[in-house]
């Protein structure tokens, strides 16, 4: 089996993490020589970048066309949490049959991150860990698939927050963080899917209220911020080290 390129690699995790964090917004494009000449990359490892992006829903590639920052339809968007609450349940049902203590000092662990991200006013990054709180807890399931696909559905459902949504509240998701992982040391599963019903249930609701705008970015200096953290090693797991971790 072939390796990934090492520089294919920063690009898929700072294009992945700008996309993430709403750096670079749905519609933006994503032009194969820009993305190429900022990486020093062929257009050969840049499709192949894109591909992976686009395997995860995160951007629309149609024949012929610039790639672009995925836009879902509203439609599509109810279905991405139709489908979120159906791995959340299973995922808190699988981590109360599981349940460590030392689960709970890492969750509390990762609340702390999102209010000092918080305290900071740092939005971007308070976005990340909003999503990442359910990667963790999804990690914690034992099932490496469920937690893939949760990844994977996360990463849309900021792409939704980003295209329709109001600005990002994270002292609500910190809240109610921290009440579900309140009810998981308690083991109290059908608590803890009700809290975590309600906490997506919020989070679609913040995320569907009205049509986006689809503002321009400079693609340039967000590969450049992006790649330069990512490079210097600011970066937090994403699923291709997750993967790596299941194939071991």
């Amino acid at each position: 089996m072939s390796r990934s390129s090492p520089r294919a690699d920063v690009a898929y995790q700072a294009l992945r993490q700008a996309i993430i964090e709403q750096a670079l917004l749905p519609g933006a494009k994503l032009p194969e020589d820009q993305i190429g000449a900022h990486f020093g990359m062929s257009r050969t490892l840049v499709r192949a970048t894109l591909a992976r992006l686009h395997a995860e829903g995160l951007v629309d590639a149609r024949p012929k066309r610039t790639v672009t920052v995925a836009q879902p339809s509203l439609d599509e968007a109810r279905e991405v949490f139709e489908v979120r609450r159906a791995l959340e349940r299973e995922v808190v049902s699988l981590v109360i049959r599981r349940w460590r203590p030392e689960y709970g000092a890492e969750l509390e662990g990762h609340v702390r991150e999102e209010n000092a991200a918080k305290a900071r006013h740092d939005e971007r990054v308070s976005i990340r860990l909003a999503g990442e709180f359910h990667i963790k807890l999804a990690a914690m399931s034992g099932n490496g698939l469920l937690q893939r696909y949760l990844g994977e559905i996360v990463s849309r459902c900021s792409l939704i927050l980003a295209l329709y949504g109001r600005p990002h509240s994270s002292e609500c998701a910190v809240n109610e963080h921290s009440d579900i992982i309140a009810a998981l040391r308690q083991g109290d599963a059908e608590g803890a899917i009700r809290l975590m019903d309600e906490h997506v249930g919020s989070v679609e609701r913040r995320a569907l209220l009205a049509d986006g705008s689809g503002e321009e970015t400079d693609l340039g200096s967000v590969l450049a911020r992006y790649s330069h953290e990512i490079e210097a090693g600011r970066s937090l797991p994403t699923l291709a080290a997750g993967r790596k971790r299941q194939a071991r």
